[in-house]
């Protein structure tokens, strides 16, 4: 290999380029921790700006570049190149994460992800590249298995896993073949719904509540799982307020103090468990099965540790309602730009407040589950669902300012009661 103070010369600026990469600009001091050949790849475990990184790379001629480096220039490292964008090299990978166990013949990288890199072989297996490393078990691995082995059928159970001196870097999983995201299917609904169908979006013919149903069912069965795999303790109910109350401060979100107090004043909170962290419509795919959940890793923006405690069941629940007021005002921008307007932010409206009430209908009917949740849920779910607006809000902000008054919208609602 080249010295390292070479390597390092372009390394950082490498970063820089690469969507999973966690700073604002190219780091201004790099250091590799591991560099090493193995199964003819070359692996990196980098610290950059606080966080490690893991990068696996193969070599090639710079005169001579491969042509798939030209779909793939975030790729390119001065002669170096991203594995999973190599078919052959992603082939290596594979055998090295299974250990031999499985085969295949082709490989195609997928759109490159926060935190990882995926890659799909002969559209059966999927292995994910964990790009951001933290000492310890990654969460979409420990929950997986934890999910499959209380018997949990809803989630692609590992197949392999490379896992180094008990750090997780790699999970290789099934891969849902003809599987369709929430988001898309509820945008597609509200598609159909928003040219020129009925005022009620019960007589449309792509009705989502069905499926928005099924959904709550899913999430109440995930959450009882994971009460069941990881155990449950007491509820934080001061600290959660307190949460609250933080987020709103951080994104200058005014008069949510009655909402804060009311969590406050809850007599009790129901059980913390392992939540999922991060749940939406696209976490979740549709298969000709059933629903499945992806991507246990929490929000990645945030340490593992804050991703791993505890929680309440309801932060989930939010997520998904969050979401489903996501589809609607996303959908809704696409069509309203005539004089239909108001007629169609009333339907897009209907359907959301139509698929709300399905997802809590699902959610609150699976036996069992009333055993994790307040008494009263309803002043820890509006508390929940305000501190996700006002994180969204601060987010879009920053990264979609035209998107801002999607979450803005939801604050006031809530803060109205």
């Amino acid at each position: 290999m080249e010295p390292v103070t070479d390597f390092l010369r372009s390394l950082g600026a490498y970063l820089a380029r690469q969507r999973w990469y966690a700073g604002d600009s190219a780091p201004e001091v790099v250091q590799i921790r591991v560099d090493e050949e193995i199964n003819g790849l070359r692996h990196l475990l980098v610290d950059a700006d606080g966080a490690t990184y893991q990068l696996l790379l193969a070599r090639h001629d710079n005169e001579h570049p491969p042509d798939f480096l030209q779909r793939h220039n975030h790729a390119d490292l001065s002669g170096w190149h991203d594995a999973l964008a190599d078919s052959d090299a992603s082939l290596n990978l594979l055998d090295l994460v299974v250990g031999g166990t499985e085969q295949a013949q082709r490989a195609r990288p997928l759109g490159a992800e926060q935190s990882n890199s995926s890659v799909v072989y002969d559209e059966r297996l999927i292995l994910k590249l964990f790009r951001r490393i933290s000492p310890g078990p990654n969460p979409e691995v420990e929950v997986t298995e934890g999910l499959a082995r209380v018997g949990f059928p809803h989630v692609a159970a590992p197949v392999a896993v490379w896992r180094r001196q008990g750090t997780d870097l790699a999970v290789v999983q099934p891969f849902l073949v003809g599987a369709t995201d929430g988001w898309s299917l509820a945008l597609t609904s509200l598609r159909d719904l928003l040219a020129d169908g009925p005022e009620d979006p019960a007589e449309a013919g792509g009705d989502f509540a069905a499926e928005a149903r099924r959904l709550g069912q899913l999430t109440a069965e995930m959450h009882l799982g994971l009460a069941d795999a990881f155990g449950t303790t007491e509820a934080e109910v001061g600290a959660w307020a307190d949460s609250v109350a933080a987020q709103l401060d951080r994104h200058g979100v005014i008069g949510g103090d009655e909402v804060v107090a009311a969590v406050r004043a809850a007599a009790e909170g129901g059980r913390a468990i392992r939540a999922h962290g991060d749940f939406h419509l696209g976490q979740v795919l549709r298969t000709d099965t059933g629903w499945y959940v992806l991507d246990f890793e929490g929000e990645p923006t945030r340490p593992v540790e804050e991703r791993m405690a505890p929680a309440s069941p309801l932060k989930d629940v939010t997520g998904m309602l969050r979401s489903l007021q996501y589809a609607g005002a996303v959908a809704l921008s696409e069509r309203a730009k005539g004089t239909n307007t108001d007629r169609l932010a009333a339907q897009a409206e209907s359907w959301e407040a139509r698929n709300r009430s399905a997802y809590m209908s699902g959610y609150f009917g699976v036996d069992g589950i009333n055993a994790l949740l307040p008494t009263d849920p309803r002043p820890l779910l509006r508390g929940l669902e305000l501190e996700k607006a006002a994180y969204e809000l601060g987010y879009e902000r920053a990264y979609r300012p035209h998107w801002a008054e999607i979450p803005r919208a939801a604050i006031d609602r809530l803060l109205c009661g």
